[in-house]
C-alpha cells in the first residue's frame, strides 16, 4: 500500500484586534504564542478605516456599545487599529522572538503598507476576497504567499477568485481556507466537508488548503487537518471574558497550545504499519497470542 504522509501543520494564532490597542498586549500574546503555546505564526489585523467605512458607517454608534471602544463605529475601529509603524515594531518583535509575523489586510493602503515590511505570507480576510483591486496589486507587488478565506463567499464566487489568480499567474501562491464567518459557530454550522471539496476542486490549482475556525474547543481543528488543511488558523487571547467580538470565540493560551499538541500527535499517528506485528507488539504476542495446545 502506498504511504500517504501528511504534512506538518502550521497552527496561526490570530491576534487580531484582541490586544486592546495596547502594543504590551501585543507583545505578551506574541511570547505567549512563541513559548507557551509553540504556535508557528501570530497574525494581527490592518485596516484604513476612512477608506473601508463610508462617513455614515464610521459615525455611527457601535452596533453592540458592551463591545464599544469609542462612542462610534468609527472610534472604537480607530482606537484598536495599530499604526504602520507598530505593525513593523511587532514584526521585528517576531523576529526576534523566533516566531512568524503575519496580518490580514482590509483594504489596498494597508496591503501596500504590510507589503513594504516583507511578511512571508499575507491574509486576505473573507469580508475582502472580493476586492479584485486589491488582489491585483498584491499579485502583482507582494512575493509572498496569500492565504485567502472564503467565508460568506459562493462557489462561484471562489471560482471567480482562483481564475484571476490563475490569470495574474499567482495560483501557486494562493492558499484557500475553508471558513464560516460567525462569532462563535456552531458545530452543524462549520461544515468541514468542504475541505474535501476545495481540495478536490482546487487541490492541484492553489497551493495548499487551509482551515479558519470560529468554533469552541479543538476537536474540529483536528478533524479539518485529517480532512486535508495544511493550516490551522484560531482566534487567540489571553482571557476570554475581556470586552470584544472575539474574544469569546478565541482560545487561551492553554487552548492553543493544547490544539498544538493534539495536532502533532494525531500527525504522528496518521500511518500505516510497516510490518505485521510492530516492534512494540512482539512482546506482548510472545505473551498474550492464544497458541493451540
Amino acid at each position: 500500500m502506498k504511504e500517504f504522509v501528511y504534512k506538518p501543520v502550521k497552527v496561526i494564532a490570530e491576534i487580531g484586534c484582541n490586544h486592546k490597542g495596547d502594543m504590551e498586549i501585543a507583545k505578551e500574546l506574541i511570547r505567549m504564542a512563541k513559548i507557551f503555546c509553540n504556535a508557528h505564526i501570530v497574525k494581527f489585523q490592518k485596516r484604513n478605516n476612512k477608506e473601508l467605512l463610508t462617513e455614515e458607517q464610521y459615525n455611527a454608534p457601535h452596533p453592540n456599545p458592551a463591545n464599544a471602544y469609542g462612542e462610534t463605529y468609527g472610534a472604537h475601529r480607530e482606537f484598536l487599529e495599530f499604526s504602520f509603524e507598530q505593525h513593523a515594531e511587532l514584526k521585528a518583535y517576531c523576529d526576534e522572538m523566533g516566531i512568524e509575523y503575519s496580518t490580514s489586510v482590509w483594504d489596498l493602503t494597508s496591503a501596500k503598507e504590510i507589503t513594504s515590511i516583507k511578511p512571508r505570507m499575507i491574509k486576505i480576510p473573507s469580508a475582502c476576497n472580493n476586492n479584485f483591486e486589491m488582489l491585483g496589486w498584491l499579485c502583482e507587488n507582494f512575493q509572498g504567499e496569500i492565504h485567502l478565506s472564503t467565508g460568506m463567499t459562493t462557489k462561484d464566487e471562489i471560482e471567480e477568485i482562483v481564475s484571476f489568480f490563475e490569470n495574474k499567474a499567482r495560483n501557486k501562491d494562493l492558499v484557500l481556507y475553508n471558513c464560516t464567518s460567525g462569532y462563535p459557530v456552531p458545530f452543524e454550522d462549520i461544515c468541514l466537508l468542504d475541505i474535501l471539496s476545495l481540495k478536490e476542486k482546487y487541490g492541484s490549482r492553489v497551493k495548499e488548503i487551509g482551515f479558519s475556525g470560529h468554533h469552541l474547543g479543538i476537536a474540529v481543528d483536528v478533524a479539518a487537518y485529517v480532512l486535508g488543511a495544511t493550516y490551522v488558523e484560531r482566534h487567540y487571547t489571553l482571557d476570554r471574558t475581556w470586552k470584544g467580538t472575539d474574544h469569546a470565540a478565541s482560545l487561551e493560551p492553554q487552548g492553543v497550545r493544547k490544539l498544538v499538541r493534539d495536532l502533532e500527535a494525531v500527525r504522528k499517528s496518521l500511518t500505516h504499519k510497516q510490518e505485521d506485528i510492530l516492534d512494540i507488539e512482539k512482546v506482548q504476542r510472545d505473551k498474550l497470542k492464544y497458541r493451540k495446545l
